[in-house]
C-alpha cells in the first residue's frame, strides 16, 4: 500500500512548514490556506479518518486536540477565536484519507460552514 501525502511529510519524504511536532503529532501549515492561519494537526499514527478510529486511539485522540488548543495559542488566535475542523469521508470534504484536523483562525468565521 502506498503512502499517504501525511504519511511522506511525516517521514520528510516531501516538505512541509513545520510549526510543531513531538512524538504523536506534527503541525504544518495547509498548502491551500482557507483562512489566513490554516494549519493541519494530524496524528503521526496513520489513522485515516475519525469513523475509523478505535478506543486505542483515545490518548492520541485527545493528545491532538490538546496540541491543537496549545498550537493556536503559540500563533496568537487564542484571544480572538478559532475553528477546529475534522472531514469524514467524501461528503464531508475528506481529501487525504488521515486523520487531521484543521486549525483556522485570523479572521472571523461564518456559520454554517460550508
Amino acid at each position: 500500500m502506498s503512502k499517504t501525502l501525511f504519511e511522506k511529510i511525516i517521514a520528510r519524504e516531501i516538505p512541509a512548514q513545520i510549526v510543531y511536532e513531538d512524538d504523536l503529532v506534527i503541525a504544518f501549515n495547509d498548502i491551500a490556506p482557507k483562512a489566513p492561519t490554516h494549519i493541519l494537526i494530524i496524528p503521526k499514527k496513520p489513522i485515516p479518518r475519525i469513523a475509523e478510529a478505535t478506543p486505542a486511539d483515545h490518548q492520541t485522540l485527545g493528545h491532538l486536540l490538546l496540541k491543537a488548543a496549545e498550537v493556536a495559542e503559540k500563533l496568537g488566535l487564542k484571544q480572538s477565536g478559532y475553528r477546529l475542523v475534522f472531514n469524514n469521508g467524501a461528503d464531508g470534504g475528506e481529501a487525504v484519507p488521515h486523520l487531521h484536523c484543521h486549525i483556522l483562525g485570523g479572521r472571523k468565521m461564518t456559520w454554517p460552514p460550508g
